[in-house]
């Protein structure tokens, strides 16, 4: 499924999207209420997880003016406040389901993918493929044109990463944030190291690359030329 995170703390941000990417969906961050909305207004999500306080915009105002829009995108509010009352308003306010911080990650999982069903998602992948490349989440295994490719744990991260993101442009800060989770300065040369060693891994001794540099705004993954 196709997941937007609004949430304003950065580390619970990164948790959030860790943990759901790593159960095989695709998320996208956003930090604030303003731009959780702009970007959840065009209903391209399978589910929200919003953050009831927010800056900017507060998490409730987000999900009802989304209502107004016809958006019927499914909803899940996280909130520091669990009184009944405080669910009540959060579910009058247009959220399907509401959670209570803090919580066990594996119930959030749950409500979420519960949430995505109820909408008629699709199944999650397991497996991505661009072209002749093929990614096993389940069996940790990377191939091309049927030759397996021994990667190592963060390659393999890195590489799921892009095929989530096939065909668009990848940016440094975008890869600093979902793969590196932030520990490395936006100046290191980790992510030219890594992406060097991959492309070599995945393009060298076939016929056509896969791997592309955009210069000056990242890396993209795609058949074809860019």
């Amino acid at each position: 499924m196709k997941i937007l995170v609004i949430e304003d703390d950065r580390e619970a941000a990164q948790y959030l999207a860790k943990g759901l990417s790593e159960s095989g969906h695709t998320v996208d961050l956003a930090g604030d209420g303003e731009e959780g909305f702009e970007l959840a207004r065009d209903g391209s999500y399978d589910v929200l997880v919003v953050d009831r306080m927010l800056p900017k915009r507060d998490g409730l105002s987000v999900v009802m003016e989304l209502r107004e829009t016809q958006n019927s995108t499914p909803v899940l509010i996280l909130s520091a406040l669990g009184e009944v009352d405080d669910r009540v308003k959060g579910l009058r306010a247009g959220g399907d389901d509401y959670l209570a911080k803090p919580y066990a990650f594996s119930e959030l999982v749950a409500r979420v993918e519960a949430l995505g069903r109820r909408r008629g998602a699709a199944e999650v992948e397991t497996v991505l493929k661009v072209g002749d490349l093929e990614l096993d989440r389940l069996a940790h295994r990377v191939q091309r044109g049927g030759t397996t490719i021994p990667v190592q744990p963060r390659e393999f991260r890195l590489l799921e990463y892009l095929m989530r993101h096939a065909g668009q442009v990848v940016t440094r800060t975008m890869l600093l944030e979902n793969v590196w989770d932030y520990h490395f300065d936006p100046q290191t040369n980790v992510i030219d190291v890594h992406m060097s060693r991959l492309r070599s891994k995945i393009d060298k001794g076939f016929a056509a690359p896969l791997l592309h540099t955009v210069r000056g705004a990242g890396y993209m993954i795609r058949e074809g030329e860019i």
